[in-house]
Formats: C-alpha cells, structure tokens, sequence
C-alpha cells in the first residue's frame, strides 16, 4: 500500500471512529436523559430499551404490606396482611386500591376489619357469581404464640366495600390454604394447617347459596397435608379434574365432586419448594420452577401427565412471583437465592416466552420482593409488585408498577405507544359463545382472556391465559370464547385486543359462566 493510501484509510478510520464514538456518546446521553425523565414522569418517558426489557414505575407508598392482593370485579385491587407499620396482622385493617385514580394516597380507601379474623395468611378468590370475595382461614394467637389457625369465613363486597363474616365456618381449622373455582362453579379449599404441628389433609368446597361440604374420601396426607400443606399448588385440568403437583414431586388428580376422589398419577417432578412459584401460562400447561435453578414445562391436556425440562430462570428464586401477562408470556419478579435473606437477592426481572421456551432479561426494580411480596396482573396490562416483610430483612409498605415491552413503541425513544380501546363489549357471556366486541381501530391483531388474578406467597390463585378465535369486519369483531368450563372455569376475565402493532387496549372484564 503506498504511502497516500495509508494516509487516507487512517483518515478514514479516524472519522469512522469518531462518528461511532459520537454515535453511542449521543445515545448513552438520550438513554441517561430518558432515564432522569422517567423519574418525574414514570409512564411517559423511560429508558430507550424499555421496548425490549419493560419499565418499574418509581417506589410508591402502600398503607399496608399487601400480603394478600385481589383483582375485584370492577378493576380495583383488594390487599390485606398487616398494619400501617407493616407488622403481622390481617385484623386491624384492609386496602382496597383504585389504579384508576393513580398511586397516591386518595387512590386507597383503607378500612378497619370488623369481622374478628386475623386474615393474616388466609386463602381469598372472587366467587363466580356474586363477585364477592371469599376469604377461608387465617390466623390466630393461642398463649401469646401466633400462627394457630382458624375456621373462619369472611366475604368481602366490592360494591359497598364492605369485608364482614360469613354465617358458615369450615369444618376444618386452615392457615396457609388454597383456594381455586372449579369447572362446577364451586371453590375448592386445600391443605393449610390446624395448629404448627397438624396440616390438614382434608379439602372442602364451597358453592354459594349452600354452604361447605367436606370431600371426606379425598384425605391425603401427601396430596396436601403433611407433606404438602403449604399453599399446595392446584389447577382446574382440562379433563374436568383438579391437578395437584406437590413440593416433593408427586402429582395427583382431584375429582371434586361428591364426597371426591384422588388418585395418583404416574409423572414425578423433580423437588420444589413451598416458595418456588408455578403458574398455568395456557389452558392444561404449568410454567413450575423447581430447586436448582430447574424448571419444567408441565402438560396435563393428554390422557396422562407430562414433563418437560425447560431452562431455568437463572437461579432459585425464593419467594419470588409468576404472573402471566396480556400476551401470554410469563412475567417472573423478585426473590432470592436464600428464604427470604437478601442473599443473591433478584432484583432484575426476567420474561418467559411460551413460543420457544427462551427467557430475556427484563427491567430491574428497586426494591427487593421476598416473603410477603406479590405480583398481580391489572387490567391496564401492567402488573403490580408490591409488599415483602413481616418478617424480613426489609419492611416493604410500598410498590413498583411494572410497564411490560407490549406498551412501548419498538424503537429507543422510550415511549408509550398508542394503544387500541375496547369501545363496546358485553359485561357475561358462556361458553362457546360468539360475542361482539368493538375496538377503536381496525386491523386487531389478538384477542387474549385472562383470568383475573388472586395473588399471595408466590402463588396467583385460578390465573390463566387464552388466546381467543375471532373474526373481524373494521372495527366490529365476533370473539368466541372457551369452549367449556374444564378449560376456563367460571368466573371473571379481563378481555384484551391487540392491535397491529401488537399493543393490548386495557381490558374488559367479563364474567363467564
């Protein structure tokens, strides 16, 4: 090369490296200015990856831990768990939150519970009929030594705000229950314990109008006692069952019906934890993180049982959360490495894609989310995460609000994109049925229903995700929803489109059934 050549490639070398340097300097700055933004205004402008990784909202003062966090009929959010201090109790007072007025302090209306309970600790779902609230077991302090337990039945009406007593307990004394609707339209209660040294290892099921029944012929000490009695993960299965999949490996089916029935399956999970999170991302499949940074993918759509190994989250995650988002994609926050001790505490987030079983890192948050924390999925399609402590190494009476990728535009200006409105739609509907939904824009691109969460201890009781057939002419769609109740037991839903450029309208809750 001659002595010219060289002189013009290293000047040509010289401007490409300062304009690349100039390049990513000018984009590090839109990047740090976007981030300063998102403090002042938290869902308008963040940082320029949020497209691809999501955005927490700023820390946000809560009056309680919300231990216990509800989605009600009508949008707003029950919690309950503790005191204004945040110490352990569900007996002086309950939350109900209103996303739609913001996050500050006239957002809440903060009630005392009058009913007796300590619902520290209980089990809670909304009934698929009345929308009321029904709240089994909690908590209770015996020689100045809490953590007994008790029968009681509370219910909750989101139309006055009211939380009172039911005038029928459970035959069996419950703390740490699981609570879920089954196909029949009744509310199945598992495991708990009597008192530190006795689980209880026989179900109930409630059906409104009539009161409790006890499946005495469905006792099981490895199902959900003994060996299972903490918030034992359970699912409405597509085969009209209930599907149990135990900390130690064992699974079973439930057949509620009657006095029930169980039965043990052939599939054997490799161990989990009481505080390893699960959760039904489609009808008849489980996303179940299990100990050492395992997971699998569990399908109970066959005849029998299976499981497959997917990869891990990244590390065990201790009292962290998984909630499914408005695309069907699994949304995992908080947790640490070790119960509920700020050792290897995730503070990142991290999103799971059904489509290939592949995982990408998403937005960090600034607070830590163990024992005590919860996620919940809201209508606007972002997902609150909230609470932590009593005890832990830190007392969290507050929240991050979590933007997922879905609502920003996809480019790096950090944005909101425009989102599509659902302008009419009906308040019921049933199964198979095709009902008329309009949208703002045309040109939908999704139809999703999900079920409206109920979240405690790692575990959003009845949540599930579906994507809905549909047919469109402009702006007027037909969507037909599940086609039975095995699938999609009774109860409420919020209902999202998606425009074309893939960005969900805030849903509509419907109830089926």
């Amino acid at each position: 090369m001659s002595a010219l050549s060289q002189l013009q490639s290293t000047r040509q070398a010289i401007r490409f490296s300062h304009t690349f340097s100039h390049t990513v300097c000018a984009s590090l700055a839109k990047g740090m200015l976007m981030g300063a933004v998102a403090l002042s205004a938290p869902h308008v402008h963040a940082a320029w990856d949020s497209y691809i990784k999501g955005a927490f909202g700023p820390v946000v003062n809560w009056p309680l831990i919300p231990i216990h966090v509800v989605l009600l009929p009508d949008g707003r959010v029950l919690g309950y768990g503790s005191d204004g201090q945040g110490n352990q109790t569900g007996q002086f007072t309950y939350d109900v939150w209103d996303p739609s007025k913001g996050t500050g302090a006239d957002a809440h209306l903060t009630l005392p519970n009058t009913t007796g309970t300590d619902t520290f600790c209980s089990g809670q779902i909304v009934l698929p009929a009345s929308g009321a609230v029904l709240l089994t077991g909690g908590d209770k302090t015996v020689n100045n030594v809490r953590n007994y337990s008790v029968n009681d039945v509370n219910l909750f009406d989101y139309r006055s705000s009211a939380l009172y007593s039911a005038q029928q307990p459970m035959a069996y004394l419950r703390w740490y229950p699981t609570v879920l609707t089954t196909a029949a339209g009744e509310v199945l209660v598992l495991g708990g314990r009597i008192d530190p040294d006795t689980p209880t290892p026989t179900p109930e099921v409630y059906t409104e109008g009539s009161g409790w029944r006890t499946l005495s012929t469905a006792t099981s000490d490895d199902a959900y006692g003994l060996k299972n009695w903490s918030y034992p993960r359970a699912w409405q299965a597509p085969n009209g069952k209930v599907f149990v999949a135990t900390k130690w490996g064992g699974t079973y089916y439930l057949d509620p019906a009657g006095t029930g029935k169980l039965e043990k399956t052939s599939l054997t999970l490799t161990a989990s934890d009481e505080y390893l999170t699960s959760v039904m991302f489609t009808p008849g499949k489980i996303l179940s993180l299990r100990k050492l940074n395992k997971a699998v993918v569990i399908d109970i759509t066959g005849a029998t049982p299976k499981a497959t190994s997917v990869t891990g989250v990244g590390q065990d995650r201790f009292h962290g959360s998984a909630t499914v988002m408005a695309d069907g994609k699994v949304f995992v926050s908080g947790g640490s490495m070790v119960s509920n001790v700020a050792n290897g505490v995730a503070y990142t987030a991290k999103i799971w894609n059904p489509a290939n079983n592949g995982w990408t890192t998403a937005a960090t948050a600034t607070k830590m989310r163990l024992y005590h924390s919860v996620s919940l999925l809201l209508p606007d399609a972002r997902v609150l995460t909230a609470g932590g402590g009593a005890p832990g190494p830190v007392i969290n009476l507050n929240a991050e609000v979590y933007t997922p990728p879905y609502l920003y535009k996809q480019d790096w200006s950090g944005t909101l994109a425009a989102r599509p409105s659902i302008t009419s739609a009906p308040a019921t509907a049933t199964w198979g049925q095709a009902i008329p939904v309009v949208a703002n824009v045309s040109g939908i691109s999704k139809v999703t229903l999900v079920k409206t969460g109920s979240a405690t201890h790692t575990v959003d009781f009845d949540q599930r995700f579906m994507t809905l057939n549909y047919t469109a002419s402009g702006q007027n769609l037909n969507v037909t929803m599940p086609a039975s109740a095995n699938v999609a037991p009774p109860g409420y839903y919020m209902l999202f489109v998606f425009n074309s450029a893939g960005v969900p309208s805030v849903a509509k809750i419907i109830r089926l059934g």
